[in-house]
C-alpha cells in the first residue's frame, strides 16, 4: 500500500498519522476526548478506535506506532495519551488493555521546561514527560536505546543539557532519516524549531505555542523521494514563522516548500498576524514574514485546518480571515485546495503519497449512488492526482 497520510477528526485539535512507503507509522499528537470514548455519543467519532485501526500489531497483538512526535504539551495535543497509550516498560505492558506501544518517542525537553514555568500541564502531558525522561535516563545508563524504549530528542536544551546525548540528538537545522532506529530511504525530516537562541529577550517572548516542534517530512513514494513535503508546526505563532522566515528564506525551496501543510494552531490567525482579528477584523495586519514562511506552496499542494468547521464570525481559532489567507496562498499554484478536517465529517480526512502528488482517498459509493452524483466512471482532481468517486 502506498504512503498515506490521515487527519482524525478530533475537533480543535491535532492527530495525525504518517505511513511511509515502507509501512512505518508515525503519529503526531493525539487529542481522543472523553467524549470520543463514550460508545453512547455518536455525535463524537470513536478516533481511537479508528487509529486502531489503522494500525499493525506486533507478535503479542499490541497494536503500535513506530514513532509518536508529540509537538507541545497543550490539552489538545496529548489528550488520552494515558488513557491509549503504554507509558512505562515494555515488560509492565497491561494485559489486554489494547494500548498502542510507542516504539519511539520524538519530543522536545524545550517546551516542558518553558510549559512548567509559564502554564500548569495536564496529566497526560505529564505522563508523556515522565516517560520521555525515563527513556533518556535509559540511555544514559545503557549507551543505547533498547527495543520499544527508544527517543529522539528534538532540539537542544539549554546550560548543556543535552550535550550528552548527541546519538539521540536532532538539532535545529538538522535532518534525520530513521524511524525506530532503520533508515528504509523511505523518509526524512528537517527539523526547524524549536529553537536555542541564547538570547534571553527571545528566550523570554516563547510560550508554550512558540516552543511547539516544527517539521518538514519528506515522504517518499515509489522512486521519487520528494513526493510529498508534509509541513507541520502545531501551535506555532507569528513570532516564530517570521523568525523561520527569516533564517530559511533565502532557502525556502528546500527547506520551507511543501505539499501538505497542517495549517498552524487549527486555522488560527495568530500564527499570520500579531493583530487581535477579535478586535481589529479587516483592518488586521497580516505579518508579511509569516506568511511567507508559511506560503512556499508547490503545485497541487493542499492546506489542512484540523479544527471545528470555519464560520464567517470573530472566532479564532479556527479564524475565517486565515482561512481566506491561506486560500490566497494556494491561488498563486495550481490544483491547490484548502480544506477543514471537520467538514469531511465523522471519518477521518486521508491522502495517498503517490509519485506525482497527493490523491485524496475516498470511500466507494453504492453504483447508483454514485451514478447518480457524478457519473460513471467520473473523476475529481485533488492536488496534483485524480481521485475516482466510484
Amino acid at each position: 500500500m502506498a504512503a498515506r497520510v490521515t487527519f482524525f477528526p478530533v475537533g480543535c485539535g491535532d492527530m495525525t498519522l504518517v505511513k511511509t512507503d515502507a509501512d512505518e507509522y508515525i503519529l503526531i499528537d493525539c487529542h481522543i476526548r472523553v467524549s470520543a470514548d463514550d460508545p453512547d455519543n455518536d455525535d463524537v467519532p470513536d478516533v481511537a478506535q479508528q487509529l486502531r485501526d489503522r494500525l499493525p500489531r506486533d507478535d503479542n497483538d499490541r497494536p503500535y506506532v513506530d514513532a509518536m512526535m508529540l509537538s507541545h504539551p497543550d490539552t489538545d495535543h496529548c489528550c488520552g495519551l494515558s488513557a491509549h497509550f503504554h507509558m512505562g516498560p515494555i515488560d509492565d505492558y497491561p494485559a489486554n488493555s489494547d494500548k498502542i506501544v510507542v516504539r519511539e518517542m520524538w519530543s522536545s525537553p524545550i517546551v516542558f521546561r518553558r510549559a512548567s514555568r509559564n502554564h500548569v500541564l495536564c496529566d497526560d502531558a505529564k505522563a508523556w514527560a515522565k516517560e520521555a525522561r525515563r527513556r533518556v535516563a535509559r540511555f544514559r545508563s545503557l549507551g543505547y536505546c533498547p527495543d520499544n524504549e527508544r527517543i529522539l530528542i528534538m532540539g537542544e536544551d539549554v546550560d548543556g543539557k543535552t550535550d550528552d546525548l548527541d546519538q539521540i540528538l536532532v538539532k535545529a537545522d538538522d535532518s534525520w532519516t530513521t524511524v525506530n532506529g532503520a533508515d528504509n530511504g523511505k523518509f526524512s525530516a528537517l527539523l526547524l524549531a524549536p529553537v536555542i537562541s541564547g538570547n534571553e529577550e527571545e528566550e523570554g517572548t516563547l510560550s508554550k505555542n512558540n516552543s511547539s516542534i516544527i517539521s518538514r517530512m519528506r515522504i517518499a513514494s515509489g522512486g521519487t523521494a520528494d513526493a510529498c513535503n508534509f509541513l507541520a508546526g502545531g501551535d506555532a505563532e507569528v513570532a516564530i514563522w517570521e523568525k523561520l522566515w527569516d533564517r530559511n528564506g533565502d532557502h525556502a525551496d528546500e527547506r520551507l516548500a511543501y505539499d501538505l501543510l497542517l495549517a498552524p494552531h487549527h486555522c488560527s490567525w495568530h500564527s499570520l498576524s500579531w493583530d487581535s482579528w477579535s478586535k481589529l477584523g479587516e483592518k488586521a495586519q497580516v505579518s508579511e514574514d509569516a506568511r511567507a514562511a508559511l506560503g512556499q506552496a508547490r503545485d497541487g499542494a493542499v492546506i489542512v485546518a484540523s479544527s471545528k468547521t470555519i464560520t464567517d464570525d470573530d472566532s479564532d481559532p479556527p479564524c475565517i480571515r486565515a482561512k481566506r489567507e491561506y486560500e490566497d496562498i494556494l491561488s498563486d499554484v495550481s490544483g491547490g485546495e484548502f480544506i477543514c478536517v471537520a467538514d469531511v465529517g465523522s471519518e477521518p480526512l486521508e491522502y495517498d503519497v503517490k509519485p506525482g502528488g497527493l490523491t485524496r482517498v475516498t470511500k466507494a459509493k453504492p453504483a447508483a449512488a454514485a451514478a447518480a452524483a457524478v457519473g460513471i466512471g467520473s473523476t475529481a482532481v485533488i492536488g496534483r492526482q485524480p481521485v475516482s468517486h466510484g
